[in-house]
């Protein structure tokens, strides 16, 4: 074979095989990249999965709570209204004038009390009512029912304009509430309770207060694992959940602060 033909034939296999080793790395790059893609969206769909999952079981936890909360209100409230009422109008002595009217005054108030409060409850036997009433409105709702136990004074504050927010993040933040008010009422030994929602245009913030007993957070964690097995670091991991920071700061003899930070999507 004369040189230049060798010299043509050995360029070709050059070229061939070199054209062979750029397909199979261009192969073996887009086999690479479509498995590192399904990987990712494999993962995303089980990260959506996961906290779909975890926002059923908040609004589950709700559901429980509220259904409590009116198991209790009806027993301690409104059934003793009732029972005011039905005592007045047992009472009643048609030959007293000037007391009849006053007893049947007394009566219809007690009425109009028992008609606001069922009212009231019916609207949280909604399952969707903290995304209709909102986030404040919420935990104002789940004060007022601690407040008339009489067993605690309770405030609430809102600084700034309210902003509603994504349904989950507020239902998020509603359970994370409900279970800090629950911890309190258990185990602080407060007799009241603060809380702020603060708003502005780039961040949510959420502070509760107690003046209890505090406790160490670090020696005894478990003593505050509330009836739902939340727990702190449940509390930590759903606001997680959300991109929310939450703490909780506590020392004996000092009561407690729970904080919530939420940056807000502009």
């Amino acid at each position: 074979m004369p040189p230049k033909e060798y010299q043509i034939i050995t360029g070709l296999v050059i070229v061939i095989f070199i054209l062979l080793l750029a397909g199979m790395f261009i192969v073996t790059l887009v086999t690479f990249n479509n498995r590192r893609k399904k990987r990712y969206i494999d993962e995303k769909r089980a990260m959506e999965s996961n906290f779909q999952q975890e926002i059923l079981r908040t609004q589950l936890e709700i559901q429980e709570q509220t259904l409590k909360n009116i198991s209790q209100e009806i027993h301690d409230n409104i059934g003793q209204v009732l029972s005011l009422a039905k005592l007045n109008l047992a009472t009643i002595d048609v030959s007293k004038a000037l007391r009849l009217q006053e007893k049947i005054d007394e009566s219809k108030n007690l009425v109009g009390k028992v008609i606001q409060d069922l009212r009231d409850l019916a609207k949280s036997l909604n399952t969707d009512y903290v995304v209709q009433m909102g986030l404040a409105r919420s935990i104002e709702y789940e004060l007022e029912l601690i407040n008339k136990t009489e067993l605690f004074k309770t405030s609430f504050r809102i600084s700034g304009s309210v902003i509603r927010m994504e349904k989950q993040n507020e239902l998020v933040i509603f359970r994370i509430v409900q279970e800090t008010l629950n911890n309190i009422i258990k185990h602080s030994g407060a007799t009241e309770i603060t809380v702020l929602l603060v708003y502005s245009p780039e961040i949510f913030e959420l502070s509760i207060m107690d003046n209890g007993q505090g406790f160490n957070l670090e020696a005894s964690p478990e003593k505050y694992r509330g009836s739902s097995g939340l727990g702190i670091k449940n509390m930590q991991n759903r606001a997680e959940l959300i991109q929310a920071h939450f703490t909780i700061s506590s020392d004996s003899g000092r009561g407690t602060f729970t904080k919530l930070t939420l940056p807000l999507k502009s």
